[in-house]
């Protein structure tokens, strides 16, 4: 039984887990806080007090981590997002610490190719967007029944798709970005320019439900540009279905009102909407999954 020491590193936590890669069933996991320092010897300590129990009953590690995974080394667009942690030689220093094979992909890109997996069998479904919507926006590509994961690590990277040409400005530089129009980052502060006093995007959401009109139209906003991003990449990418996943995207009712401004489409632009199915650990099974078909190889 080969088994799978699969890590998530997210912007608030890190959770490690033991995968049964015959069953892709987790063994064994746990988690901590993302450290607050963004310092590398820092994350570096983290990881070692995380990882090191699992060591001894694992084959290989994979991988799941926010920004891009460039040959192993952690980026992004928005290098502000990363801190003093933009350019770590990730797969390195965890291979230091285990002493084991290790390889890395996009949180999004694993957490896509676990939700493509779990589909129901035989539902003829060969392309595949996955989208989640929460404090920021990331997604995955499965074309022609493979995950995309692109030379340099980027296939995928939605959230900075331009939506809105006279938009905001994005940290990674260009105006506009569906990350800085639609995600609960946008939502909240949407919020705290109207109401004049500081929101986060679930105060936004909430204030929504209990049916406040400004912000019913700040999520109705969301929604709309959502679709608008799904409508352009169904006609360019012949995509079957979209999973649509994140605090945002799984938020009451926000399907419905993606699906309602994709209706106003003509039929080709709309592919089937499909919530998340696969919960806060698809990217750990994602990541166990796909990375231990090349474990098998070598």
């Amino acid at each position: 039984m080969s088994v799978c020491l699969a890590v998530d590193i997210g912007g608030t936590k890190i959770a490690a887990a033991l995968v049964d890669c015959a069953t892709n069933q987790i063994i064994d996991r746990h988690q901590i806080a993302t450290p607050q320092s963004q310092q590398p010897a820092v994350f570096s300590a983290a990881l070692v007090s995380l990882l090191t129990p699992f060591i001894a009953n694992a084959d290989f590690v994979a991988i799941a981590s926010t920004g891009i995974i460039n040959n192993g080394i952690l980026t992004a667009l928005n290098p502000a997002n990363l801190g003093g942690l933009n350019r770590f030689e990730l797969v390195d220093d965890i291979q230091r610490i285990t002493k084991l094979p290790t390889y890395a992909m996009n949180d999004a890109q694993a957490a896509a190719w676990y939700e493509f997996i779990s589909l129901t069998p035989n539902n003829n479904t060969h392309n595949m967007l996955f989208i989640t919507i929460s404090t920021g926006i990331g997604g995955g590509l499965v074309l022609n029944q493979q995950l995309q994961t692109g030379a340099r690590g980027i296939s995928g990277h939605i959230g900075h798709t331009v939506v809105d040409a006279n938009g905001p400005v994005c940290g990674c530089g260009r105006q506009g970005c569906i990350e800085k129009v639609a995600s609960g980052t946008a939502i909240g502060e949407l919020g705290s320019a109207l109401f004049k006093r500081p929101c986060n995007g679930q105060q936004v959401y909430q204030l929504a439900l209990d049916g406040n009109e400004d912000a019913i139209s700040i999520i109705h906003s969301s929604a709309a540009a959502v679709a608008e991003l799904i409508a352009n990449l169904t006609i360019s990418l012949d995509l079957d279905a979209v999973v649509i996943g994140g605090s945002v995207g799984l938020a009451p009712h926000y399907c419905e009102y993606i699906q309602q401004y994709l209706n106003e489409k003509p039929e080709l632009y709309r592919p089937r909407i499909i919530p998340a199915q696969a919960g806060g650990d698809a990217g750990l099974l994602g990541a166990a999954h796909w990375f231990a078909r090349q474990e098998s190889h070598t």
